[in-house]
């Protein structure tokens, strides 16, 4: 009697010469009158099907043989060792089509593009993406994804962080109201939010330690190889912490994703052409730390015209990590370039005690993050400076007229890093289903 198992369990070497049964779709097949080759595929992988018309009976042959690209089947047979591509396949002695392809409509992605390892998308591909979901590239960065999230919740719940959600209608802005997907709520104006920060703020008296995985929303028209409209966010903030105690954090959990994944995901990573001495590197190395300051002279050193006080975009970040082989921290930008919510430095409040991590070969950005501004006093001076509307921020305030603390936090932007640990050339390959300005479907 045949025991059913994955094609990943098949082609392991443990269960030669069992009688299995394989449930899977169709990947490409080849043959004649008598002999039938059949490579199937579930999540785990593909193996041959070898289908033989006197093994089989004709029904069965005439109606594997006839089972078009994507054809779900049902396989039972005996698994063999083989020297050919697999290492493995299945002498088959019995099947069924359960969902056929009808053949005026075949599957629309050829093989190649199945199989394609340049990431090349085009816009035929993005709009079958409910398709191409199927191909072996795509598998795979949807594996590294999944492993990924897995190693954010396993970092924080080793540590004691609780995770917490928050609202995605929100009144106000976080990151600039030009990023703020506005929407009708019952009358009144409402917003997509861009983060999770300001209320996880309000309940950081509550639980000191806290994270989240969810999405966010800016309203960026750009179309660039790091951007998408709708992303995932991990964000943690943290009670008590220094700006430099929250980049332990940043740090720390960058190198525990790299780690996971070079431990549950070599084989997928080496797939894609990964370099696996430089995800380890990753994994494995302190990330440095410069000032802002230093930086702008680095880039005034390489002939970038910058002024002091602009915020640094990515053909600045791109340039800046082109002399660091690991991750390195942006640190105390200018005050007057980030938002309220930002901490003045008390040694010098011209700065702010911020972050940035920066992924090198040209990732740039991966965490945004610091210490937030936590007295009443300082709250209230820079809300009124960037002359921000005062009633959407009053819940805000309250958190510190009610026993305020030092705290901090950051915001770690899933898909970049997905992008980055798997050496993708383009954000869209990293998620299955991308936004961008141009697209929302399908």
């Amino acid at each position: 009697m045949s025991k059913e198992y994955w094609i990943g369990d098949v082609n392991s070497g443990s269960h030669d010469d069992s009688k299995v049964e394989l449930k899977g779709w169709v990947y490409r097949a080849r043959g004649s009158n008598k002999i039938w080759f059949m490579v199937l595929r579930d999540s785990t992988g593909t193996v041959q099907c070898v289908i033989k018309r006197d093994v089989v009976g004709d029904e069965c042959f005439e109606s594997l043989s006839n089972a078009l690209i994507e054809s779900s089947v049902i396989i039972a047979g005996t698994v063999n060792p083989t020297d050919r591509e697999h290492g493995h396949e299945i002498q088959v002695s019995s099947g069924e089509v359960v969902g056929p392809v009808n053949p005026d409509r075949p599957f629309p992605i050829t093989e190649s593009a199945m199989t394609e390892s340049d990431g090349g998308e085009t816009e035929f591909l993005l709009d079958h993406r409910h398709l191409y979901l199927r191909t072996g590239r795509m598998t795979t960065m949807l594996k590294l994804r999944s492993t990924v999230f897995g190693a954010i919740h396993s970092y924080f719940r080793d540590r004691d962080f609780i995770e917490y959600q928050a609202p995605n209608f929100v009144a106000g802005a976080v990151e600039g109201g030009s990023t703020l997907f506005e929407v009708p709520y019952f009358g009144r104006k409402a917003y997509l939010t861009q983060s999770w920060q300001l209320y996880a703020e309000a309940a950081m008296p509550a639980l000191e330690r806290l994270y989240t995985m969810a999405p966010s929303f800016r309203a960026e028209k750009s179309r660039t190889r790091r951007h998408l409209t709708e992303f995932w966010h991990a964000e943690m903030e943290i009670a008590w912490a220094s700006n430099s105690e929250v980049m332990e954090h940043g740090e720390g959990v960058v190198r525990h994703i790299a780690r996971k994944l070079l431990d549950e995901r070599s084989e997928e990573l080496t797939s894609l052409e990964r370099d696996l001495d430089l995800v380890a590197r990753y994994a494995d190395s302190q990330y440095p730390r410069i000032r802002y300051d230093e930086a702008i002279e680095i880039l005034q050193g390489k002939g970038v015209e910058v002024e002091w006080g602009q915020d640094l975009d990515y053909s600045k970040e791109k340039i800046l990590t082109a002399d660091f082989e690991v991750p390195h921290f942006l640190t105390h930008y200018p005050r007057v370039a980030k938002p309220f919510y930002h901490r003045p430095d008390p040694d010098d409040p011209k700065y702010v005690l911020c972050h940035d991590l920066l992924a090198p070969e040209g990732y740039g950005e991966i965490i945004g993050g610091g210490e937030r501004t936590w007295s009443e006093k300082e709250i209230l001076e820079r809300i009124e400076e960037e002359k921000a509307p005062m009633e959407a921020y009053e819940f805000y305030v309250d958190v510190r007229r009610y026993g305020g603390v030092p705290h901090g936090g950051f915001g770690l932007g899933v898909d970049r890093v997905c992008t980055w640990l798997a050496g993708a050339e383009h954000i869209r390959e990293a998620i299955p289903f991308p936004r961008d300005s141009r697209r929302v479907t399908p």
